[in-house]
């Protein structure tokens, strides 16, 4: 049994729905299909969820959003009819957008609208069932998903239904609301989906033909990776990599059903398979880079730091108390730095500098910004002499100073810190070393 999730630049426009339904028939066992809402017919074009944003703006503020529905409903239009499905339409389900936008016009409602629509074109155009997530995917008080709630009631409905689409996105609030997952959440549902009917396999299908080991955006036609861990993914993923939703792999990943990433546009591709555990060996010493900019980091000074008990506690409070969450926490004996993300930190650093200082009595405090992120991932990293070594001697032939050195204690990662301005270099030195030499 497989669960298959199609994104929006799969789903843009006629031409690729046919793609889609071409696969998903080509496999019997492709039982349960999560559609994203359409996405660009071009790099110019306007997504459909940033459409229906637009709209909920509008309706909220009083104005006329006529102009906007008209074109939301135009781009469906325009998919129903390239796919020839006479006799259907969505006529009612605009006719109760419209009402709600000019009654209670609510974000989560208007932009979820986009896979549910979809859904139901999807559906037909199938001959599937169509189940709305609605019934099936709830949150708690605080917004946060209801693990059991939700996998109960999506077994209860799936067990009754062979073939079904499923919209992606969006549940139920515990008021009753629509409630939306952050962007991408399509795949989360897909992975709540798998593990509600326990899956062979989540089928995640995209515009690439799987995960690359560096962005392409900055690396020119980087290596495929055949086979990651959900670990490595994790890692890679939080620092960037944006091919999968980083909170879709936690329900999948609790029964071990492996995930594949797809190309749409290239179905022969076998693309890149997320498993809990290989024996499989990458190529490489590396599985992936990725990483960020604009981080800020504080650094902290007090002479004995080590010996003086709670010390990190008083200083991560601070951080705490003003809704900051840090990204890393390297350490020495008298020194402790707290990477944090600039935007959240900026607004707030002299409360967050008073409150160290309040609360931990350091010596002093230092504030350092511009800086990047980079995460070396790799499962071979641990088992391969002189792994850090060559990073170093990369960066250094490239002429990137680094500002910051932090190893998680699997060995999974190395994380490094470098100037905004040296991100780039940074990245094509280390595939080079890692990657571009072993072809």
């Amino acid at each position: 049994m497989k669960v298959v999730k199609f994104g929006g630049s799969s789903l843009a426009n006629a031409e690729q729905f046919k793609k889609v339904g071409d696969i998903i028939r080509s496999d019997k066992a492709r039982r349960y299909v999560i559609p994203s809402a359409p996405g660009k017919r071009f790099s110019d074009d306007t997504k459909v969820t940033d459409l229906l944003y637009r709209m909920e703006e509008l309706a909220k503020e009083g104005e006329d959003f006529s102009e906007v529905l008209k074109e939301i409903r135009s781009r469906f239009d325009e998919i129903i009819e390239g796919l020839g499905m006479t006799g259907f339409s969505l006529d009612a389900q605009f006719e109760e957008i419209e009402k709600k936008m000019k009654e209670d016009p609510d974000p989560d409602y208007a932009a979820s609208r986009g896979e549910h629509l979809n859904g139901r074109i999807m559906a037909a155009y199938l001959g599937y069932t169509f189940l709305d997530p609605f019934d099936m995917i709830f949150f708690d008080d605080e917004g946060t998903l209801d693990d059991r709630k939700t996998l109960r009631e999506a077994r209860k409905r799936l067990t009754k239904e062979q073939y079904a689409v499923i919209p992606g996105f969006y549940g139920r609030s515990h008021d009753g609301k629509v409630k939306t997952f952050s962007r991408g959440g399509s795949d989360v549902t897909g992975s709540i989906v798998a593990a509600a009917c326990h899956a062979d396999v989540y089928e995640n299908w995209t515009d690439v033909s799987g995960f690359l080991v560096a962005d392409p955006r900055i690396i020119k036609n980087p290596a495929r990776i055949e086979t990651i861990t959900y670990r490595e993914l994790r890692e890679l993923s939080y620092m960037g990599a944006s091919v999968l939703h980083e909170e879709a792999i936690f329900p999948v990943r609790r029964q071990g059903i492996p995930i594949n990433i797809r190309n749409t546009n290239r179905p022969e591709d076998v693309g890149t398979w997320i498993v809990e555990s290989t024996a499989q060996k990458t190529g490489y010493v590396i599985t992936g880079i990725a990483g960020r900019k604009d981080f800020c980091a504080v650094l902290i000074y007090k002479d004995m730091m080590n010996s003086e008990i709670g010390f990190g506690r008083k200083v991560l409070q601070a951080f705490e108390d003003n809704q900051i969450s840090f990204e890393h926490m390297p350490s020495g004996i008298d020194t402790m730095t707290i990477v944090v993300h600039a935007d959240e930190f900026i607004e707030k650093e002299q409360r967050v500098v008073s409150a160290i200082h309040r609360l931990a009595k350091p010596d002093s405090i230092e504030i350092e910004s511009d800086l990047a992120l980079i995460a070396v991932v790799g499962r071979g990293m641990k088992s391969t002499r002189g792994t850090a070594g060559r990073i170093f001697s990369a960066l250094a032939h490239a002429h990137v100073n680094v500002r910051m050195i932090d190893q998680g204690s699997s060995e999974l990662n190395i994380i490094i810190g470098v100037e905004n301005r040296d991100f780039e270099t940074a990245l094509q030195a280390i595939y080079d070393i890692f990657v571009l030499t072993q072809l």
